[in-house]
């Protein structure tokens, strides 16, 4: 049952590779006088010196990429979250006095709103605009009957 288990041994070989005997002892001497002269390489160039900047830039440039992201994450909470109570017209008094005021309103609201603007909300919301310019310009309008109360008409 001792059985040999080495095939390579069983076929007469040994490692696969081989090298010839003292094959690295000259090498480095042999590889160097088959390359080509380099004299440039002898004296090489000055190194200059790296300014702060040069020095500086990758740590500017992580620290601003980390603000970024502290920046983004932050505003995505803000985002998520459940709108806060201080934007509430209750807490800010001068605020609410600033809206009572006709000449504030005129002044600051009712400018930056136009007329297409106005139309386009109504529109959006599902109000039809011929009844309500209708219902402005004449003093007096008719209510809008049912399409069945029109028709017993």
């Amino acid at each position: 049952m001792d059985k040999d288990n080495n095939i390579l041994d069983k076929i007469g070989h040994k490692d696969g590779f081989s090298t010839p005997e003292n094959y690295f002892d000259d090498f480095a001497e042999k590889m160097m006088s088959q390359l080509p002269e380099r004299p440039e390489l002898e004296s090489p160039a000055p190194v200059r010196k790296r300014t702060f900047w040069q020095a500086a830039r990758p740590y500017v440039y992580m620290a601003a990429m980390f603000a970024g992201i502290w920046l983004m994450l932050k505003m995505f909470v803000m985002m998520g979250s459940a709108p806060s109570s201080s934007l509430s017209i209750d807490e800010h008094p001068s605020l609410a006095r600033c809206v009572q005021d006709e000449n504030f309103v005129e002044d600051y609201i009712i400018t930056d709103i136009s007329d297409w603007d106005i139309y386009n909300e109504l529109v959006e919301d599902s109000i039809d605009v011929y009844n309500l310019m209708d219902s402005i310009y004449n003093t007096n309008p008719e209510p809008a009957l049912p399409a069945e109360a029109q028709d017993q008409k």
